[in-house]
């Protein structure tokens, strides 16, 4: 297939554009080809090194690009390539890519200096309120590289057993036996760095002697036990690959949990069988579930810590007690309190997003002094039945490593989430920039709050888009015409670099050919995150959904790139891709 085919010309139903490739892409070839016609591998290295930037490129590793492009275009007669295999490079993500594939960061340094891919009620299918509970969600988290995942754990019917369940709703429970057992088989299948299994415990000390069974029988040596009761200090990714760490409040006095009543129990599950989500979110809100806070996520840290801490701990049972290698809980006082630094041991905080929204104006630098040594969680508000999340940028820019989400709460929050995590070849862990780690020479650290010039601008050039045409229907986007493309462009990061700005739309056509610049002033490139979507323009009703993706900006290889774009759910189309130029000017 000719360059010309692939940037415009194809035999469909529709016309479609049928100009040639975009003129940056004409020029390149020209200025580092032989005669206009070939360019040779010393060739292709230059290009590689002068225009894309990829300084560490070899000449073996441009002789194995040509081969490899060749090989697949099915033309081994030859060891150059030709305008037309150039685009074809240009347009291939995997040979192009527009991030770093590789694991590139230390992963030496303790687990709280780095943002950790996190997982909120890991068992949910659905909404939080009446979806069922399966070991599904959370296999496929963990093939999407998730290294924190969430169980909430509560006796069965009988309080022989245990189930994992969100507490206090409809939702149908799964054995934690099957959910351990789905944790160990997948958990290195897409990173071999350690997983982190945070429990919400509501159990009798019979039951919590179970779970211990249960943990170290499942597990083996691939689990974690501290030698001590409270780590003085967090491991590292490195000295923790493919084992499991367990994290949860030490158990304390079993205190029973207030049930919901026959009559509320009758009158929500009559409103799940209709699948009334809203007036079912509404009558669950006006349930009383005693001194909960924050009703539909009943977080274990999210009360303090009882006053009679040594004697209640006893009553819990020690051989599960043992197991818990990053103690979780909030002390017995206020943000003050929780916030305090212990030189002698680390610990896990939990806030809820409103807890955080509040805290981050009275205690910023508390908090990002506290994550520098200690794990901090924040979690979605509890009114958020449907799964949805909440603006990951917050709880990022203040070092908050463990940003819990709902991983079936589709939405751009969630490509947010994904978009961090292709950093650092999607590992799963992202090391934090160094000014969330460090203290300054007075011992200062990082404000959030405080604005800052721009360090740097990002300059991105939308070229050309391709690939609807092969991954869906002629009649897709419109029965009688070829789509109406635009696109929307844009940084999520601290407030004062988030901006989203919008493409002319081009009108019928299957490639659209934007042709645009869009600069990006940045005064925290470390944390900013480019977001990309295509829609396309309907007159009458919503604009249709083409395509959406999210880059960190720290990870971006300059040059033109071919950038893969995903669906709603995050799922990579087959054929679909924006070529784009990257440049920090």
């Amino acid at each position: 297939m000719g360059s010309y085919k692939m940037f415009g010309i194809f035999h469909r139903k529709f016309k479609t554009d049928n100009r040639g490739p975009p003129e940056d892409v004409v020029n390149a070839f020209k200025r580092y080809s032989d005669g206009d016609k070939q360019m040779s591998a010393e060739q292709v290295l230059r290009f590689l090194t002068e225009f894309q930037g990829e300084e560490e490129c070899t000449l073996s590793h441009a002789e194995d690009i040509i081969r490899q492009l060749l090989h697949q275009r099915q033309q081994l007669d030859r060891r150059f390539l030709t305008l037309d295999d150039f685009c074809y490079l240009l347009l291939h993500d995997r040979l192009n890519p527009p991030v770093n594939y590789q694991i590139h960061q230390d992963m030496d340094a303790a687990l709280s200096h780095y943002f950790i891919f996190t997982g909120h009620n890991s068992y949910l299918t659905g909404n939080q309120l009446s979806s069922d509970c399966s070991d599904a969600p959370i296999i496929e988290a963990l093939q999407k590289g998730v290294r924190v995942i969430e169980l909430d754990i509560w006796p069965n019917s009988d309080g022989d057993d245990v189930n994992v369940l969100h507490g206090r709703t409809l939702t149908t429970p799964v054995k934690l036996l099957k959910c351990l057992s789905s944790i160990k088989e997948h958990a290195f299948t897409a990173s071999e760095y350690p997983v982190v299994i945070t429990l919400e415990d509501h159990l009798t000390p019979d039951l919590q002697a179970k779970v211990a069974n249960m943990v170290t029988q499942t597990f083996g040596d691939a689990l974690f036990i501290p030698d001590s009761e409270c780590l003085k200090d967090l491991p590292s990714p490195n000295s923790m690959k493919k084992r499991f760490i367990i994290s949860t409040k030490p158990p304390k006095e079993y205190l029973k949990a207030k049930k919901v009543d026959k009559d509320e129990r009758n009158s929500l599950q009559e409103l799940k069988d209709v699948k009334d989500e809203e007036a079912w979110g509404k009558e669950f809100s006006s349930l009383n579930f005693g001194s909960t806070k924050d009703k539909g996520d009943l977080d274990e840290d999210d009360s303090p810590d009882d006053e009679d801490d040594d004697e209640s701990n006893q009553k819990g049972a020690p051989e599960y007690r043992r197991l818990i290698a990053i103690h979780a809980g909030k002390g017995k006082g206020g943000l003050d309190d929780w916030l305090k630094v212990d030189p002698d041991k680390v610990r896990r905080l939990s806030l809820s997003e409103p807890q955080l929204e509040k805290a981050v104006t009275t205690h910023g630098k508390a908090i990002v002094r506290f994550t520098q040594r200690n794990i901090l969680r924040v979690y979605p508000k509890g009114i958020r039945f449907d799964s949805s999340n909440y603006n990951p940028l917050i709880a990022w820019s203040h070092g908050a490593q463990m940003v819990a989400f709902n991983m079936q709460g589709y939405g751009s929050s969630l490509w947010l989430m994904h978009g961090m995590f292709r950093a650092n070849g999607g590992c799963g862990y992202v090391k934090k920039p160094d000014f969330l780690l460090k203290a300054g020479p007075d011992n200062e650290v990082f404000d959030p709050e405080t604005t800052l010039p721009p360090k740097t601008t990002l300059k991105v050039t939308v070229y050309v888009g391709e690939g609807w045409y092969s991954d869906f229907e002629d009649t897709h986007y419109d029965a009688y015409s070829p789509p109406d493309f635009y696109a929307r462009i844009g940084i999520a990061g601290v407030d004062a670099d988030t901006v989203m700005k919008k493409s002319k739309t081009i009108e019928d056509t299957w490639i659209p050919n934007w042709n645009e610049e869009f600069e990006f002033p940045l005064r925290s490139p470390e944390l900013a995150l480019l977001r990309f979507e295509v829609h396309e323009y309907d007159m009458s009703e919503k604009d249709d959904f083409g395509g959406q993706t999210c880059l960190p900006v720290s990870e971006l290889r300059s040059g033109i790139r071919a950038v893969p774009l995903y669906s709603k759910k995050g799922d990579k189309y087959n054929s679909v891709k924006v070529l784009m130029r990257f440049e920090f000017v």
